[in-house]
């Protein structure tokens, strides 16, 4: 039952603030503040409901390292997706014809930032966490990540590759990210910092959605295994390589800190509740 009230709450912020802000779109200012407002109560809600229910402080979204955690998520996400783009135009499947529309990268940044904390909350801090407790940090891991990949094939010209690869780069990188410092900052961080380089700065779909043109008026064609084609530079082999890579060092980094919780449940539970405090 925890699982599910904790999912309840945080999904009703995700889906009210993704109406709030998708009702306000076309005006970009107000669509940064409904994008930062949805991520702040989605932040509140999900404290207010492990409180509730697990009758324990919620340490994963403690404001002690809350800006360190997101600014260098953010930069890292924001580096990671630039490296993705940088290898397509390499071969000149991406051209910059411009300057784009600076105005529409401001409501992007709300857009995205909703997003991200939503997400993350929701997969997470409140998926993969409880599915820890039950099956260890590895199978959560591949469990909870294919269910990332797996939503996003909701969205406009979804594709089932696209689907996969968001499962391998994003739902490992941004898991392995949680599980290296078990607080949620830096995959927030991350989150956003990879969805607003594809959006706000270089212009592209994210993950199959038609966005508005962010910074950058910009032009990108070639092979799908290149360019990820409809679904956007998600599903590009570049971006599975990179977040392959980043989830290998993330894990890494988590084993070295003994934040891995096993498989085998006599030894899972004391491990999991050591994390949690």
């Amino acid at each position: 039952m925890r699982l599910i009230w904790q999912f309840v709450a945080v999904a009703a912020v995700w889906i009210l603030g993704g109406l709030g802000t998708a009702a306000v779109k076309d005006n970009p200012w107000l669509a940064l503040v409904a994008g930062l407002l949805t991520a702040v109560a989605a932040v509140l809600v999900y404290g207010w409901v492990v409180r509730r229910t697990e009758h324990r402080s919620p340490v994963e979204v403690s404001l002690k390292g809350a800006g360190a955690g997101i600014g260098w998520g953010t930069l890292l996400g924001i580096a990671l997706f630039g490296a993705v783009i940088a290898n397509i135009a390499f071969f000149g499947d991406y051209t910059i014809n411009g300057l784009g529309t600076p105005t529409s990268a401001v409501g992007l940044l709300g857009i995205m930032a909703g997003a991200a904390v939503t997400e993350e909350l929701v997969f997470r801090g409140v998926l993969f966490r409880n599915v820890e407790r039950w099956t260890g940090t590895w199978i959560a891991l591949v469990l909870t990540g294919s269910l990332f990949g797996l939503i996003h094939l909701l969205n406009a010209n979804a594709t089932l590759g696209g689907a996969i690869a968001i499962a391998i780069e994003a739902g490992g990188m941004l898991t392995a990210a949680y599980i290296a410092t078990r607080k949620l900052w830096v995959p927030i961080g991350l989150h956003f910092g990879w969805n607003i380089a594809a959006s706000a700065i270089f212009s592209t779909k994210v993950s199959g959605s038609n966005t508005p043109q962010g910074l950058l008026d910009a032009t990108m064609s070639g092979p799908t295994l290149v360019t990820g084609g409809d679904f956007g530079p998600e599903g590009s082999v570049y971006a599975v390589v990179f977040g392959v890579v980043a989830t290998v060092v993330f894990m890494l980094l988590a084993h070295r800190r003994g934040h891995t919780v096993p498989v085998r449940r006599s030894a899972r539970a004391d491990v999991a509740a050591g994390l949690a405090k």
